[in-house]
């Protein structure tokens, strides 16, 4: 069992650097790897060992892990979990790092008026967590496959609820999609063109991200001049990368 360091101060490089180095080999990390076929249902996150997703950037880091290992199993647990429940990490596994973010608030003395004034300050931590099938000894249901079932591709409420809570122009039809700024409009496939419903709702988060570059909204300008320049590939990282928070 190999535990990977997690020094403080190099928490930021390595999420960057894993995901650049996804990209680089054409591999986009959050779109989800796994199957249908663990008992955890359809997985939409990277799940904790007590079935609660994980969240920000933790959904990259892992489905790149899962992408990059093979991992069926949506479930990580850290080594001391994994022991707490009678199992044990094999030898020679390498854990994937996970961050968590939070503030503390910390009081100080304003050395002019003597008053005391309280600080918020962010930090990031980094620990290791383990694939379900990097342990053995663990419960059976972490291993669970589903039983075959009927699993009709429908669409999902509260993702129906938030796309048009935006109050954007979304028109269905044809076999691209993209948004055309000029008509402040968002063209999408029909749904039942995808594969699942994943599939429609990530692309419609990526297409609803550009949404968003309109003057009338954040007037983002990254200096895109024609199709494929660097100012175009920068609006296609923010695209995806809002479509992977939004999923």
């Amino acid at each position: 069992m190999t535990k990977k360091s997690t020094p403080r101060k190099d928490v930021y490089s390595r999420v960057t650097d894993k995901i650049i180095a996804n990209l680089e080999q054409g591999i986009r990390p959050w779109m989800k790897p796994w199957n249908a076929d663990h008992a955890a249902g359809r997985i939409t996150r990277p799940l904790r060992h007590n079935g609660q997703p994980y969240n920000g950037i933790n959904i990259l880091m892992l489905w790149s892990a899962s992408v990059d290992c093979g991992y069926a199993a949506p479930i990580w647990m850290t080594y001391r979990q994994a022991h707490a429940l009678g199992a044990q990490v094999r030898k020679g596994e390498s854990g994937e790092l996970v961050v968590y973010a939070n503030t503390i608030t910390r009081t100080e003395t304003d050395e002019a008026t003597g008053e005391d004034i309280d600080q918020t300050i962010p930090f990031m931590k980094g620990y290791t967590v383990f694939n379900v099938e990097q342990i053995d000894g663990l419960p059976e249901h972490y291993h669970a496959l589903a039983e075959p079932v009927l699993d009709p591709v429908e669409r999902i409420e509260y993702a129906e609820t938030f796309f048009s809570s935006t109050k954007a122009d979304i028109r269905h039809g044809g076999t691209q999609a993209y948004y055309a700024i000029g008509s402040d409009r968002i063209q999408m496939p029909h749904f039942e063109s995808f594969r699942d419903a994943e599939s429609y709702y990530a692309t419609l988060a990526h297409e609803m991200t550009h949404w968003t570059r309109h003057p009338s909204r954040l007037d983002r300008d990254l200096g895109r001049k024609r199709w494929g320049d660097e100012g175009y590939a920068r609006e296609e990282l923010v695209a995806e990368l809002g479509s992977a928070f939004l999923a």
